[in-house]
């Protein structure tokens, strides 16, 4: 090895090691910190995690939100921040807030147009979303959730090793075959990686009729509760297919909501209800 390469190993060990402080110590000023994966793309895992992070946050907690899926970031999109920009401050990026409590970062605040592809390679991606942790001015936070692309490589590992004290990881699956088998691979990684399966979401259990709020089974009726029956992990609850899901996601509201239709809102405050008590923040 020649001197200048040794010398440009040495720097860049040395920028590793004061972003790996200034991790730790941001992570320190967060009391609980929630993973939100997938096996597969497709499940409504964005719309569980924002709606986590909103019904946490509407329990008065400070909480943040992490969109970790760099190449196709939603989470701006279902929580009304669309286009808004994360701006620099005295020590890093600064969270975009999109509700009262609840602080967001996302990819999709840094990129110049919505529809520009992030074309970035593994090392990148890890480094960034690092960055993510331990640049951005989080501030003390009761809660941070965060959003995982599908699937198990570089970003969920890259967080899970960011935060070998989460208090676990929530699972979102459909009731259907494929993506059961993927939520199987899902339970596996977290438990490869040494963090708790905090519990598993069936979403679109079932379509519930915006007329008449029945619900009918669309595909196998208790495919993820079973599921994780046999997983030895919890289930934290099941929501159906519902119009008014896909309308206020789209919109940037929550679902979350004394406003909001039964069928809608009811099954997500009961799993915000069950996720808190497991974190002790009921």
């Amino acid at each position: 090895m020649t001197h200048d390469a040794g010398a440009v190993q040495t720097e860049q060990e040395r920028r590793y090691e004061e972003q790996q402080a200034q991790l730790e110590q941001r992570v320190a000023e967060m009391k609980h910190q929630v993973l939100v994966l997938s096996g597969k793309g497709g499940v409504g895992k964005s719309t569980c995690a924002a709606n986590i992070a909103y019904g946490l946050s509407s329990r008065g907690l400070q909480v943040g939100l992490l969109d970790a899926d760099l190449h196709g970031p939603t989470i701006p999109l279902m929580t009304g921040a669309e286009g808004m920009r994360a701006l620099g401050g005295a020590e890093g990026l600064v969270p975009v807030p999109v509700h009262p409590n609840l602080l967001v970062m996302s990819m999709g605040f840094l990129l110049e147009d919505a529809a520009s592809p992030v074309i970035w390679r593994g090392p990148i991606r890890a480094n960034v979303l690092r960055q993510f942790v331990g640049e951005v001015e989080w501030g003390p936070l009761d809660c941070l959730v965060v959003d995982l692309p599908p699937g198990t490589g570089d970003e969920p590992l890259t967080i899970a090793q960011a935060f070998p004290g989460a208090d676990g990881a929530v699972i979102v699956t459909t009731p259907q075959e494929a993506s059961l088998a993927a939520c199987r691979k899902a339970i596996n990684f977290v438990r490869a990686v040494e963090l708790p399966v905090l519990g598993v979401i069936e979403n679109m259990s079932g379509f519930a009729c915006p007329h008449c709020g029945q619900v009918t089974d669309v595909f196998t009726r208790g495919g993820g509760e079973t599921m994780a029956t046999k997983m030895g992990v919890p289930f934290l609850g099941r929501v159906p297919l519902s119009p008014e899901v896909v309308q206020l996601s789209d919109q940037g509201r929550p679902v979350l909501g004394a406003d909001r239709a039964a069928a809608a809102a009811a099954p997500f405050a009961v799993i915000v209800d069950e996720l808190a008590a497991r974190l002790g923040l009921s």
